[in-house]
């Protein structure tokens, strides 16, 4: 077993979720945090069931499904016409197919429920005020380089620092993020300022031509998260800007007046420009790895940016477990496990964003065609390469070779 800590640079879902898969193994950590506080920003995510593997390993799975919202279904209405395209049922047949079920948290609560579990535990040790701008490896330790001066010592270095990572700009080098051109906004609204007629317990989305919108309750259904996108080719990264209501409707002019009265109802709605970036073959160095978004950003399409950073981390701390005093084979075995899984993730994201959301004319009638037509058997089908991969749905049983 190493002497030293494992640092991790970044406090978000993935950093957190890194260091409590360490620490049910013995591996002591640093977290890292830029921010004077360790918090999460944003609104709601989904969670497929392979999050709540993750959930179950890292041991926060009661407390995450306390604070989860159980939607029955995945809605996909066509947002010119206002008419149902197809709804996938999350219900019996979906949870007895996957082991878990499939449901909806607002991120500052899931956040709050690892960091409450990471600072219970005496082999995690959190700092904030923390920004890492650099490492440097000597032999079989590496020091992460923080914009204060200090050097803080450790076995080995795991950069979950997001989209913009200090670690893999040194370890990759690939310049900045590839700029999707698409823009989301995003609010958060009372359940009563919800219409009736909407309150669906569902993840719906409504699909227009260079478009759509994303709501699902939250929090005990108290609120309404409100997650609006269009394709207008915005230039460059922009993260958490505050906007009004014109901004957010120019791109939604075309669509149904049921749609379009979501928008009106948000209430302080932020911006953000989509980014990602081109999968890679290599995102280790010895002793240092990347993990989350630092390894593999994703566009939100597939919805499953955190799940990936969660297994990420589950499938880190199996391997270092397997070879405790041997971190850079670990390591190796981490990204042989996770790099075409991820890949996979990034790509077909962009390709669900821009065949199955945001087509227009005989592209978008042909979609609602051939979805139409699937049976229920065929959606797990075709969902299965997510959800039921033997090496996520066996994450329990992977302690059998530690």
């Amino acid at each position: 077993m190493v002497s030293k800590p494992i640092i991790i640079s970044g406090g978000g879902i993935g950093g957190l979720s890194a260091a409590l898969g360490l620490a049910k193994f013995g591996f002591r950590s640093v977290v890292l945090e830029r921010a004077p506080v360790i918090q999460e920003i944003g609104a709601g995510i989904q969670l497929g069931p392979n999050a709540f593997h993750a959930f179950d390993f890292l041991g926060i799975g009661e407390e995450v499904r306390r604070t989860a919202v159980y939607v029955d279904r995945l809605r996909l209405m066509d947002a010119l016409s206002a008419e149902e395209i197809v709804s996938i049922w999350l219900t019996e047949d979906f949870r007895a197919r996957y082991g878990n079920p499939y449901a909806v948290v607002h991120r500052a609560e899931l956040h709050a429920v690892m960091l409450r579990e990471c600072q219970a535990n005496e082999m995690i040790d959190l700092r904030v005020n923390s920004e890492v701008i650099g490492h440097e490896r000597d032999g079989h330790a590496v020091e992460a380089l923080l914009a204060s001066g200090e050097r803080v010592h450790g076995s080995a270095l795991i950069g979950a620092d997001g989209l913009w990572s200090k670690i893999r700009q040194q370890l990759v080098g690939d310049g900045a993020p590839r700029v999707s051109g698409h823009t989301t906004y995003r609010s958060v609204i009372p359940i009563e300022a919800m219409p009736e007629e909407l309150r669906w317990n569902a993840a719906t989305l409504w699909a227009g031509p260079k478009c759509h919108i994303v709501h699902y309750p939250l929090s005990g259904w108290k609120s309404f998260n409100l997650v609006v996108t269009y394709h207008n080719h915005a230039p460059e990264p922009v993260a958490g800007v505050p906007v009004d209501h014109d901004e957010v409707l120019r791109g939604f002019e075309h669509v149904h007046p049921k749609a379009q009265q979501i928008i009106r109802i948000g209430k302080d709605w932020k911006k953000w420009v989509l980014c990602d970036r081109e999968p890679v073959s290599n995102w280790i160095d010895a002793n240092v790895a990347l993990l989350g978004d630092a390894a593999h950003p994703t566009m939100q399409y597939l919805a499953q940016g955190a799940c990936m950073a969660m297994e990420d981390a589950v499938v880190l701390a199996i391997e270092c477990a397997a070879s405790p005093d041997d971190i850079p084979s670990a390591f190796q075995r981490y990204q042989a496990r996770r790099s075409l899984r991820t890949a996979r993730v990034v790509l077909q994201s962009r390709q669900v964003g821009d065949h199955i959301y945001h087509p227009s004319g005989a592209h978008a009638a042909l979609r609602n065609q051939i979805m139409q037509a699937k049976t229920p058997e065929d959606w797990f089908e075709t969902l299965d390469w997510l959800y039921a991969a033997e090496d996520i749905v066996a994450l329990p049983r992977s302690l059998e070779h530690v």
